[in-house]
């Protein structure tokens, strides 16, 4: 039975731990800052005490979980590791903006956003275009970039309510478009159910933020839509990573390779 990999539990590991605890001395420390309203759109009412909005802070510790446990996983995958980690990135960086309400929490929030969805993408063009990682560093790069440039627009969009908003879908649509035609072109074996089951999880996820946000919740329950949506795209981006490990597994299997 194949060994679990070292490098990407460690590397989860550690950043879960890092991650969560900074975020626990920043909040009773007021490291980032005072309440600025950031995030009160997401129905649930600001409460009194160091975390503001708790169902939808301690949400995000699905996020957590869905790291860890891609660092679980016995596939071995380059790029294993570092989604591990990011995928662990967005629990505590959201919840830095749910439980503080500030604008450095915000940004953050919107950042751990960016990483994930150009993540998927520059990975889809590395295999779509078959090249190495150089590619997939420039494309990730070039996509982060773009990101927190249109995050710098702050006119209130429809529905999205932010350009970066725009841009995180943007981003992955265009990843779905892209493993949509790596799945049709039958150049490698993967188990594509992984790959339409995330995208479910992030259309449902996608549906309950809107919905959420068009005021049919209730601002004092701990049950609050968005915190759904935290724990389905947790699930979304553990199926990407299923998806992705059943690509390496098997072409492995069949002796092909990418």
């Amino acid at each position: 039975m194949p060994q679990r990999s070292r490098t990407a539990l460690v590397a989860a590991g550690v950043t879960a731990v890092l991650s969560c605890g900074l975020l626990a001395v920043a909040i009773a420390r007021g490291w980032l800052g005072p309440d600025v309203g950031r995030g009160n759109t997401f129905c649930e009412a600001a409460r009194p005490g160091p975390v503001r909005q708790p169902a939808n802070t301690f949400s995000n510790l699905g996020f957590v979980i869905a790291g860890l446990l891609i660092a679980w996983d016995r596939t071995k995958t380059p790029v294993q590791a570092p989604m591990a980690v990011i995928v662990v990135l967005l629990g505590p960086a959201s919840a830095a903006m749910h439980a503080t309400q500030s604008a450095a929490g915000g940004a953050l929030d919107m950042l751990s956003m960016y990483l994930i969805a150009a993540f998927a993408v520059s990975y889809a063009v590395m295999r779509r275009l078959r090249r190495g990682y150089g590619l997939f560093a420039a494309v990730y790069l070039a996509c982060v970039g773009a990101c927190e440039l249109a995050g710098l627009y702050t006119t209130p969009i429809p529905v999205v309510m932010y350009a970066g908003n725009v841009a995180f879908g943007v981003l992955l649509l265009t990843a779905v478009a892209l493993e949509i035609g790596i799945i049709r072109r039958r150049e490698s074996r993967s188990r594509a159910g992984f790959a339409y089951a995330s995208i479910g999880a992030m259309a449902l996820a996608f549906t309950i933020w809107n919905v959420t946000n068009q005021g049919l919740c209730a601002p004092h329950s701990l049950l609050q839509g968005h915190a759904v949506w935290h724990l389905l795209s947790a699930v979304a981006a553990y199926l990407l990573y299923r998806y992705y490990a059943s690509e390496v597994r098997t072409n492995a299997a069949t002796g092909t390779e990418r």
